[in-house]
């Protein structure tokens, strides 16, 4: 959820983690501040809202100094408004911190921390953490760093810190546990910290992901000091960032989320790169080359994801159980672990997440681990928390997704997602030649059809125009664009606030045909393919009740359009690639409704790009 920046060098502060913040509110936007060092006195200015109002209400004042910290936030304890926005002080207001997650026993350091007769300003948990940590250098006249240790030893629950005290002026102590937290070290000696590499790139290539429970101290022109929460010294392990800033910039469009939906072609191409050869019909993943036959060979493979994922992961099991006829279940990960789930050594677990910092994804993974199965990751953050903990993985390469609503990540993930299955499916010999052949030619064809629908921009925004008043709508589809239906919905209820339900087509009878008048606009996915018959009569229905019909067809199809509202046609391609294509238009329908409604569509209300607390 919120997104933290931090600096310690010989350059301004202040300027470097404004653009940091600006770069990571897609983490959150109930508020921003930041705290500086200057002179040896700590200043602090938050606001309420956006980083632009942060910036406008600190725009007269005496930003200098070189050591700072900043922080955007998602509320969790604490209305969103400036007493409650980060950086928090201490009681003397020496000491500051920036904190992403939740501490979960915070109510009962807080009473304990009353009891002493300390008074609290905020009703965050994230104040309480910065008392205790000045408690303990009251009474024990420990350093900053190791008050910060000795803290956290008392601490349940997630965190990504900073903090940092005028008493202690040229440095900065960061810790974390279950919350992604990246050291940028700098050429000159400076160093910067934040919740992803986004904001560090710009200055350095070379990084830290820090590990749990792992501790940093900071001093510009000195090496970066690593220990564990219990006093075990560490050493630091440094990577590269394979990163480049312009992907990070809108590149002339209105917004990030257009980008990329229009990045999609070079997304999937670069997600199949190396993958597979269509003349020599081969598919490989090293990424989980060593653990395929113990895939072939599980009781059953659980895939486990939230939101967006979690719809990919839907289509990956038609995809795995039709081709490689492995038994597949898919489960949300904030329900996964609260079941009690019946897993052992012979299942394999599946975790997808664009951030690979999904935190009831993480949780999903520490419990199957524990149960001894096999666990795997697709995500597209290299050095996320997910990669790190499973035991191998698939990166999806679809570059940074700055926007909050899901494009190019869902198309990336059912893309890995299918080159698993293809490769599956061909070592146990559950597909014909001839089948793998044209699948997998179908796949490297995908990126050009997906630019020809792209080109249909226009009449989908025309289309978009007629419904952007609509307060309810359904997605329907059978098969494995059932889950496209139900992203579909997902993304038109996210950017554009209207009610939106997706559902398998036949059953709208069971029930939600009930909804259906001259008001109700119905999204059908009805492309030529074994349900397409059924998907007509569903269509048929609907009709029949005089609700609008909004159809995606096959190129050249008929029946549909001559019964439908509006068409959107995509190219032909193998029924098990529909999704890949199918979800465009519905992508681009749902960023225009927005637009047009002048909803905030990179930053939708209440919603944060990185779910990492639960």
């Amino acid at each position: 959820m919120c997104g933290i920046v931090a600096y310690v060098g010989t350059k301004e502060a202040y300027p470097i983690i404004i653009k940091g913040l600006k770069r990571l509110e897609y983490r959150g936007y109930d508020s921003a501040g930041v705290a500086l060092i200057r002179n040896n006195e700590l200043q602090s200015f938050k606001k309420q809202g956006k980083v632009s109002n942060l910036e406008e209400f600190a725009s007269d004042a005496d930003t200098s100094g070189s050591i700072g910290i900043g922080h955007t936030r998602w509320a969790t304890h604490g209305a969103p408004n400036d007493t409650n926005a980060h950086p928090h002080g201490s009681e003397s207001g020496d000491i500051a911190i920036i904190h992403n997650g939740i501490i979960e026993n915070y109510d009962s350091i807080k009473q304990e921390l009353l009891r002493k007769g300390y008074t609290f300003k905020s009703d965050t948990d994230t104040e309480v953490l910065c008392y205790l940590i000045e408690d303990i250098q009251k009474n024990t006249g420990v350093k900053l760093g190791e008050s910060v240790r000795l803290a956290l030893q008392q601490v349940h629950g997630a965190y990504a810190i900073v903090v940092m005290s005028k008493n202690e002026p040229d440095k900065l102590i960061a810790a974390r546990k279950s919350s992604p937290l990246v050291v940028g070290i700098g050429h000159d000696g400076d160093f910067y910290l934040a919740s992803d590499a986004t904001p560090i790139v710009e200055y350095t290539k070379k990084v830290v992901y820090m590990e749990d429970e792992e501790i940093a101290l900071l001093r510009p022109g000195e090496d970066m000091k690593l220990y564990s929460i219990d006093d075990v010294e560490k050493t630091p392990y440094v990577q590269e960032l394979e990163m480049n800033l312009e992907v990070l910039e809108k590149g002339g469009y209105d917004h990030f989320m257009l980008k990329e939906i229009h990045e999609q072609p070079r997304s999937i191409e670069d997600c199949f790169r190396g993958r597979l050869n269509a003349t020599d019909a081969w598919v490989s993943l090293g990424g989980i080359k060593d653990y395929e036959q113990k895939m072939m060979n599980a009781n059953r493979i659980i895939m486990v994801a939230c939101g967006t994922s979690w719809h990919a992961c839907l289509v990956g099991e038609y995809l795995f159980e039709d081709l490689a006829r492995i038994n597949v279940e898919v489960e949300y990960a904030s329900e996964f672990r609260y079941r009690n789930p019946i897993i052992d050594e012979n299942d394999i677990v599946i975790a997808v997440s664009q951030s690979g910092e999904t935190a009831d994804t993480l949780a999903a993974l520490e419990l199957a681990k524990s149960k001894g199965a096999t666990i795997l990751g697709v995500c597209n953050v290299v050095g996320s928390s997910i990669s790190r903990i499973t035991d191998a993985g698939s990166y999806t390469h679809a570059g940074p997704e700055i926007g909050v609503a899901s494009t190019k990540a869902f198309t990336a993930q059912v893309t890995v997602l299918t080159l698993m299955a293809l490769s599956l499916a061909k070592k146990k010999g559950t597909v014909s030649d001839s089948k793998f052949r044209n699948l997998i030619s179908e796949l490297e064809a995908i990126p050009a059809k997906v630019q020809r629908v792209l080109e249909k921009n226009s009449k989908i925004e025309y289309i978009s125009e007629q419904y952007k008043d609509a307060d309810n709508a359904l997605y329907l589809g059978r098969g494995s664009s059932f889950p496209v239906a139900l992203e579909g919905a997902l993304k038109l209820k996210e950017i554009s606030y209207i009610h939106a339900e997706g559902y398998p087509a036949a059953e709208m009878k069971h029930g939600p045909i009930a909804l259906i008048d001259e008001a109700m606009p119905v999204f059908v996915i009805a492309t030529k393919g074994t349900s397409y018959e059924k998907v007509v009569s569903n269509i048929q229905e609907v009709k029949a009740r005089k609700g609008k019909i909004i159809a995606i067809v096959t190129e050249g199809d008929e029946q549909v359009t001559a019964i439908a509202d509006h068409v959107i046609e995509i190219p032909e391609t193998d029924e098990h690639l529909v999704p890949l294509l199918a979800t465009i238009p519905l992508q681009l329908l749902s960023y225009h409704i927005a637009v047009m409604r002048e909803c905030n569509v990179d930053q939708p209300r209440n919603l944060a790009k990185s779910v990492t607390v639960e």
